[in-house]
């Protein structure tokens, strides 16, 4: 079901929803309303609020289902499935006591939108934080690009991750030039680089990244699993400092 089609559908069940509620509410109230009683529609227009609060709750009751659906998921999926160094970038303590799981495109506004938060917590818990980077490509053969030459990056070890973070700071897409720049400005030995990207299991490992995330029902970026708790969309310091608490 694409996101339209399922828009449509949630609007028109919480359209029923709502009627259903209201017809309830007034009956209470002592209104034995037909569909064009005169005293509903009187009182809904004194009382407009209700059509908002009502809108809100089961609005909020259908994310709120679609949240535990997807935490489900994950945690059938299993924690220790992220973080195979087959799929992701690792690093931090193995034996830490916070995890923090990224699935992520370099040409996603809403990543970079996050990249700010997630820098800072990673400067801050890098000692006491698993982590794991997943390239995650869905926007195209800019993002393929990158995603590779992010993989090809990992042999590197922790130039990996000043080269992420330099791709992720990026404001304009992130084409050939782009990456040949911030490759460079990260200090990574280019001819080792040029090896890694036509090595056969370079594309192995962002295969197995989209699997992992048709698995776990991940189908946008960013996505965030923070000590097993999974958080889609943008993410904000309150937002990593809540789930970590």
């Amino acid at each position: 079901m694409n996101e339209q089609w399922k828009a449509a559908v949630l609007g028109g069940v919480i359209g029923a929803a709502l009627s259903l509620a209201i017809m309830f509410a007034v009956g209470r109230l002592g209104f034995l309303p037909g569909a064009s009683d005169d005293r509903l529609h009187a009182y809904l227009v004194a009382h407009p609020y209700l059509l908002v609060e009502m809108t809100e709750k089961l609005q909020k009751a259908e994310a709120n289902k679609d949240q535990q659906g997807r935490q489900a998921v994950i945690e059938k999926v299993g924690l220790k499935r992220f973080f195979d160094p087959s799929v992701a970038y690792i690093t931090g303590p193995a034996n830490a006591k916070n995890t923090f799981v990224e699935f992520f495109d370099y040409n996603c506004i809403h990543c970079r939108n996050s990249f700010a938060a997630v820098k800072k917590f990673y400067d801050a818990h890098k000692s006491d934080t698993r982590f794991a980077f997943v390239e995650f490509p869905i926007f195209g053969d800019a993002s393929m690009a990158a995603a590779r030459t992010g993989v090809a990056a990992r042999q590197q070890g922790d130039l990996y991750l000043t080269l992420h973070f330099l791709l992720m700071g990026e404001k304009d897409t992130i084409n050939n030039d782009v990456l040949f720049a911030d490759a460079k400005k990260a200090g990574l030995d280019m001819a080792k680089l040029n090896t890694a990207l036509v090595a056969p299991d370079l594309d192995k490992t962002i295969a197995a990244a989209h699997k992992l995330a048709e698995q776990a029902k991940i189908d946008g970026t960013p996505t965030f699993i923070v000590n097993g708790k999974v958080h889609p969309g943008e993410i904000t310091e309150a937002d990593l400092k809540e789930l970590t608490k």
